[in-house]
Order: C-alpha cells, then structure tokens, then sequence
C-alpha cells in the first residue's frame, strides 16, 4: 500500500503537498464562511461565481499549461507556482486581517489563484512517474489522493474551530504560509534519482496533445465521465455550505466538520486505491452509479446528522472514480504526451466548474438547497447511461482494461513532432 514511500524523492514530495493541503482546505472553508456570512447574505450565487473565477483558468490555459509541463523542469514550474499562489493567499490573509476585504477583492484573488492553479495542476500530475517507476504507478496516485483527503479531514475540521475562536483571517494566513512546504520539499529532492519525461519541442505541442486526445476514444470516454462528475457532481463546496447555513441552521464548526466526515469516505478509498493494481471501465462506472444514488439520498436527509453519514459513500465513491480514471489515463498515455493529456484531463475534469458552480448556485437559489444535491446525482446517473449505450453500440465494454498500454502508432507524426 506505501510502497512509493520507500523513494526518498516521493516521500518529500508528499509530505510537503500534505501540509499545503492541509492549509488549502483550511482556505476554502475560510472562504466560503466569508462569501456567506460576511460580505453577502447567504448569496449562492456569489459562491458560485468565486467558485466559478477559480476554475475557469483552467479550462482556458490548460493547454498551454500542458505543454509548459512537457518542455521545462516539472519541479522547476511547480516551484513557481508554489509562489504565485502563496503571494494570492497571503494577500486574500492581509486584505481580511486589516478589515478591508470586499466581495470584489474575493473574485479578483480567486481568478489569479485560478491561474496559478491552472500551471500547478499539469506539472504535479505529470511528476509522479518522475519519481516512481512505472509500475508504482497507480500506488503514487493513490497516495497522492490519500495525502489530498487525509488533509481535508483535517483543515477543514481546524478552519471551522478557527473561525469560530479566531475569526476567518487566521485560517487564511496559515493557507498562504502553506506552501513553503512544497518549496521546502522540491529543493531538497535530489534531482539524480528523477527519471524526467523526454522533452517536446514548442512547435505544434500543443495542437499534438489535442490530437493525440482525439485519437483514443478510452481516454475521451474516460473525460466525459469525469466531466459530467466534476461539473455536476463535486459541488459539495456550494451544496455542503448550503445546507449548513440555510436547511440545518449550523455554525461555521458544524459545516467544517461536514467536509472533515466527507473525508473519511475519500481517505478509505484512497487507500484501497493504493493497493489497487488493475484498473477496469467497470470499477469506473459502478463507482460513479453509487455516487449518484448516494447524492439522491443526501437530497432527502432528513437531518444534519444523516446527512453527514451519508456524505461517507459518497466521499468513497467519487474519489474512487478520480484515482481510477486518473491513474488509467497516465498509464495509458506515452510519456512524452503526458503533462499535455494531464493538462487536457484536468481542463476537462475542473474546468466544468465554471459552468457548474454558477448553475448549482441558481439551483440553490431558485429551487432550494435539497436540489443543488440532487442535480449532481441526477447528471451523473445520465452519464453512466449515455457512455453505458455508447459501449453496448460500439461493443468496447471489454476493450478497455488499461493494465496493458495501447499501441499508439497512429500519432506516430505527432510525437515526432512533440519531441
């Protein structure tokens, strides 16, 4: 299960990003308890358009994002973004602490922190066969999630007790000192026992990764599943704040520990995704059908306390279609292609929640809280249909186990061109 942690790169790599995730959670809940309760009054729609800043420069530079993470020094990139989003929290910190923090100044923060994000997440997806070899693979994108969720069980638990004791700016300030742990982390990996992706030139890069995506009907039913759950589905950040404030009446402890409890589903199947070494299309569509009964069920809680339990199966089973599909789309990508399909992967995957967050707050707004949830279930449940039909019309429901890297001899002119 911790076989990556034998690699001293990859044990340093992960307990910097466990710290910096610890402070991002920490961010998102002191965000959203800012958005709701102080500069607005309980405006779904603001959560969502914050929501919606940060996700959006992901979808718009993804692209290029990729292709920067396929021509330069992974490590090299990650520790700028390290910085770039360190200045956007700590200025977010100093804006709230000196009591002059507007709606405006959140929008602004968010988008920025959107673009940093949007060069960090291709270049940090894309090094972890920089550090394993490749069958540890799907054990480091495990251990990777697991790091993730083990530290939203913890921040936002920390960030509700936080606010209530202390206010929002504290939590803010430890987010932005957070990532010196990952700067700390990557300047003492020794660069001899990195195992660096062949490089790409700059021209045509990015177009070549677009076609590459295009030629592998697996990868881009892969997308659409993970599309359809990011955009529709994962929008616990709006829904969960939501249903704290206006269905159960909580203060900012109780919401915090709503994630905290979501966690403890996300951390088990992190773990079991970890010990996991084959990956099938079939995990990847029951996961994402239970996802969808468990958000059905969620809409219908009758209290804080149900609705908190039911947040487990649902932390599960979406994470055990992220670490799934993610892993099987590095598996089965040429390395050389690999930080642009990353890229495209995570453009795909965060890059809905521009569309999603603004549409979930309307729902929010329009039908009530109960329905932000049941959407995300409802929506997923249409894309396990629609790629279920997909398969039985093309017969492929087999063809896709992923353990076994595809021939890729069909892009052969791009790769001679991306490298």
């Amino acid at each position: 299960m911790f076989a990556s942690m034998g690699l001293r790169n990859y044990r340093l790599f992960w307990t910097g990003g466990f710290i910096s995730n610890i402070g991002t959670w920490m961010s998102r809940i002191a965000q959203d308890w800012l958005v709701l309760t102080i500069l607005t009054q309980n405006s779904a729609v603001a959560l969502g358009l914050v929501t919606a800043l940060q996700f959006l420069p992901i979808a718009v530079l993804a692209p290029y994002a990729g292709s920067l993470a396929d021509r330069f020094s992974k490590r090299r990139v990650l520790m700028i973004t390290q910085v770039a989003q360190a200045a956007v929290g700590l200025t977010l910190a100093g804006l709230v602490l000196g009591g002059a923090v507007q709606l405006w100044h959140v929008y602004v923060l968010a988008a920025l922190l959107g673009i940093a994000g949007a060069f960090d997440g291709p270049a940090r997806q894309a090094m972890a066969p920089e550090m394993v070899p490749e069958t540890l693979i799907p054990n480091a994108v495990g251990l990777n999630t697991t790091s993730f969720h083990a530290a939203r069980l913890i921040g936002p638990a920390v960030a509700g007790l936080s606010i209530a004791w202390w206010g929002v700016g504290p939590a803010l300030v430890f987010n932005g000192l957070s990532f010196v742990a990952v700067l700390v982390a990557l300047a003492m990996m020794d660069e001899a026992e990195l195992t660096p992706s062949p490089r790409a030139k700059a021209k045509g890069s990015t177009m070549a990764g677009l076609r590459y995506v295009r030629s592998r009907p697996d990868i881009m039913l892969l997308m659409f599943l993970v599309f359809m759950l990011g955009t529709f589905g994962l929008n616990f950040q709006i829904t969960n704040a939501l249903m704290a404030t206006t269905v159960f009446k909580v203060g900012a402890d109780s919401y915090g520990v709503l994630s905290s409890i979501m966690a403890c589903g996300s951390l088990a199947a992190g773990l079991v995704a970890a010990k996991r070494t084959q990956l099938r299309l079939r995990l990847i569509m029951g996961a994402l059908t239970l996802f969808a009964l468990s958000c059905l069920l969620l809409a219908v809680a009758p209290n804080y306390l149900w609705y908190a339990l039911l947040l487990v199966p649902a932390g599960f089973t979406s994470l055990t279609v992220m670490t799934a599909a993610n892993a099987s789309v590095q598996l089965s990508t040429t390395p050389v292609m690999r930080g642009r399909v990353m890229a495209i992967y995570q453009a795909i995957f965060l890059g809905g929640t521009p569309l999603g967050a603004p549409l979930i707050g309307w729902v929010g707004d329009a039908w009530g809280p109960r329905w932000t949830v049941a959407i995300g279930g409802i929506m997923c449940g249409v894309a396990v249909v629609v790629a279920i039909a997909y398969l039985v019309a093309d017969e492929g429901w087999d063809v896709m186990p992923w353990r076994n890297r595809r021939p890729d001899a069909v892009l052969v002119e791009d790769f001679e061109e991306a490298r």
